[in-house]
């Protein structure tokens, strides 16, 4: 299997936007730790402060799978459900000439 990249956006409620930042900190340290991540970047927009992204590498999908059943995602993304107006993910493979 190869590399997957995830961009996952998250669109915060205006007025929930700093408890969702807070909560999607949570998650940075202990995903970092887990096995087959590779990158786990969090990124505000610079002209909506309610927009993130998540900018990620895994080894492959398998473990991208794994991540999504760990508490500490389970716990932040239970914590921010009503804050949430949109959520998407995407998965990518890299294309090298």
């Amino acid at each position: 299997m190869s590399r997957l990249t995830v961009v996952a956006r998250i669109l915060a409620k205006k007025e929930a936007a700093d408890a969702v930042r807070a909560e999607l900190l949570t998650l940075i340290a202990p995903t970092r730790n887990e096995e087959g991540c590779i990158e786990y970047r969090l990124h505000q927009d610079n002209e909506d402060p309610a927009l993130f992204f998540f900018y990620e590498t895994w080894e492959n999908g398998a473990f991208l799978e794994k991540h999504k059943e760990t508490a500490h995602y389970r716990t932040c993304f239970t914590a921010i459900e009503g804050m949430i107006r949109e959520r998407s993910v995407n998965k990518l493979t890299k294309i090298e000439p």
